[in-house]
């Protein structure tokens, strides 16, 4: 997340530079000029442009910006001067000034090293199942080094030619979902060549590995609730089948532009019709889920173990979440609490509210809605705003 006051802009030329390299992806792609790996488009060049540390330098951000507006202006100026015959030269001038003008940022900050999957997504869509596979695969590939709980802690750590790093802290969430499946299959090396995590390609199928990276992910989020009392990233609820009485089922993600509120069902868990939100209950299997026939519910052993994990905690029936316009997980509110409050918004922002948000009732829940929605969050993974 960011607290930048110059957030507005940075997002958008950070915005910029994702969305200029993946159309230009998709276009060799179309043309036929670009390989493939792993079933999705290849990066074609070692290095790329990141957003990443423009958020850290920001003197060579607006370096960058400035370097933009300039070379559209040249290109603009160039664009005109077929028109414009009795000023062509002038024109022509003018356009090469503009160019040389131009104060290039550092290569250095703004090229990062790339790889053919750098802008590969994942297609598993976060899903519940997926999370369970990778539960399971991780603990079979990954918890000797990296520990149970991911923090780099595990019986071989001491072993490794480089200490395992925390997969609960920021680095996992700097490098972009590609970069991720780069290093799973293939390993990491140090600047001298050797080898400091293996890879493990020869082990796990594409498919095993976006799950893998679909259980670090939850689990990190976990981990950051246990140890800060917060999401200190933004991280998507894990998408589950919903059933709501007779209807065809549907995805949770499917609400994504509407608030969701999620609720792990229990005894005496009570109806809760609230026309601000769309309500969504839990269930661990389907003898909890027939006391709430009628009701949009998601009956599954994965879905009730990947919020559990979300959330941090093995007691999770009579937890709620609430789930943002944009689709980020944004508060908790833990079981038998009475009232929501400002103290279970538990991933936030710095930014300053955005204007003409209505007001909501002043009751805890609307309050708590009312910030949500002045108050949208939104990060750099891999050096792209999302």
């Amino acid at each position: 997340m960011s607290d930048l006051p110059e957030a507005g802009w940075l997002n958008l030329l950070i915005g910029l530079l994702q969305g200029a390299q993946l159309q230009l992806l998709r276009l060799l792609d179309a043309l036929g000029l670009a390989g493939h790996a792993h079933g999705q488009p290849a990066w074609p060049w070692a290095r790329r442009l990141s957003g990443e540390n423009l958020l850290i330098d920001l003197g060579q951000a607006r370096r960058l910006g400035l370097t933009v507006v300039l070379l559209a202006a040249a290109l603009l100026v160039l664009l005109l001067a077929p028109a414009w015959r009795r000023r062509r030269a002038w024109l022509v001038v003018l356009a090469a000034l503009l160019v040389v003008t131009t104060p290039w940022p550092e290569a250095n900050v703004v090229l990062v090293p790339a790889y053919p999957t750098s802008f590969q997504a994942s297609r598993t869509g976060f899903t519940a199942e997926s999370i369970e596979r990778g539960r399971v695969l991780f603990a079979a590939q990954c918890a000797s080094c990296h520990g149970a709980d991911g923090r780099g802690q595990g019986p071989l750590a001491s072993s490794q030619p480089v200490w395992p790093p925390n997969l609960s802290g920021p680095l996992l969430w700097r490098r972009a979902d590609g970069d991720l499946l780069w290093h799973v299959l293939n390993g990491m090396r140090d600047r001298r060549g050797g080898t400091t995590m293996p890879g493990f390609g020869g082990t796990l199928s594409d498919a095993d590995a976006w799950a893998l990276i679909d259980f670090m992910k939850a689990q990190g989020a976990g981990e950051s609730l246990r140890a800060a009392g917060l999401w200190a990233q933004p991280i998507a609820p894990p998408d589950v089948a919903v059933q709501c009485g007779s209807k065809p089922p549907r995805r949770l993600a499917s609400w994504r532009g509407q608030r969701v509120r999620i609720v792990a069902a229990g005894e005496g868990t009570p109806p809760l019709d609230d026309p601000r939100l769309v309500t969504v209950f839990l269930a661990p299997d389907a003898g909890a889920a027939a006391r709430h026939a009628g009701d949009c519910i998601s009956a599954s052993p994965a879905a009730w173990a990947a919020f559990s994990l979300v959330a941090a905690t093995t007691q999770l029936a009579g937890t709620q979440f609430i789930v943002d316009r944009d689709g980020w997980l944004r508060a908790r509110g833990e079981p038998g609490k009475g009232a929501w409050s400002d103290d279970d918004l538990l991933c936030r922002t710095e930014q300053a509210p955005s204007s003409g948000v209505r007001p909501l009732a002043a009751d805890g829940l609307g309050a708590l809605i009312a910030r949500m929605d002045a108050e949208p969050v939104r990060f750099v993974k891999g050096g792209y705003v999302h």
